[in-house]
C-alpha cells in the first residue's frame, strides 16, 4: 500500500508589470535527470524538520534569488502518485508576489526563465494540477479579492 508523503512546495512567483500580472516559469536545465527542458515553477523537497512556509522561502532563494514583497498560501494542494517511492505526494502551494523590476539570478538546476500572463504561462506548465493552481492564484491571490487577504502570510524577510 502506498504511504502518503507531505514534503514538496511549489511557489507560484509573480509580478505586476507595466499594469498586468505576469508569472515566472523557469526551464529545467537539460542535463538534468528529472524532466530535461520541462517549464515549470519554483519546486523544492523540505529538509529534514523544515516547515512547509520555510522551505518554499529557502527554494524561492534558491531557485530565483529573488525579493518578494508579500506571501500567501495558496488555498489547495497538488497531489499525484510517485511510483519511485511508492507513495503519494502531498504539495503545499504558495504564491509570492516579487517587486517589479527584478529578475531571477538561476541556479544551475535551471537553464532559462520567462515572465508569462496567465495565459501563456499556464499553456507552458505540462501538469494539469499546475495549471489549476496557476487559475487559482491569478483569480483570487492575484486579483486581491477577500481569499488573498485571508491567505496572505505574515513573514519577516
Amino acid at each position: 500500500m502506498p504511504q502518503v508523503r507531505s514534503e514538496l512546495v511549489e511557489v507560484y512567483i509573480f509580478r505586476q508589470q507595466h499594469g498586468k500580472r505576469e508569472y515566472l516559469l523557469l526551464q529545467r536545465a537539460a542535463n538534468e535527470t528529472l524532466y530535461p527542458n520541462l517549464w515549470q515553477i519554483v519546486t523544492g523537497t523540505l529538509n529534514k524538520g523544515e516547515n512547509a512556509l520555510a522551505g518554499a522561502l529557502r527554494e524561492l532563494e534558491e531557485e530565483t534569488q529573488l525579493p518578494y514583497r508579500k506571501v500567501w498560501n495558496v488555498p489547495i494542494v497538488n497531489s499525484f502518485y510517485n511510483e519511485q517511492n511508492d507513495c503519494v505526494e502531498f504539495v503545499t502551494l504558495f504564491a509570492a508576489e516579487i517587486p517589479d523590476g527584478n529578475e531571477p539570478v538561476l541556479s544551475q538546476e535551471h537553464q532559462l526563465f520567462q515572465w508569462l500572463e496567465f495565459e501563456e504561462a499556464s499553456r507552458l506548465l505540462p501538469w494539469p494540477n499546475q495549471r489549476w493552481a496557476l487559475k487559482v492564484v491569478d483569480e483570487f491571490i492575484g486579483t486581491q479579492e477577500i481569499a488573498s487577504q485571508i491567505s496572505e502570510l505574515k513573514t519577516i524577510q
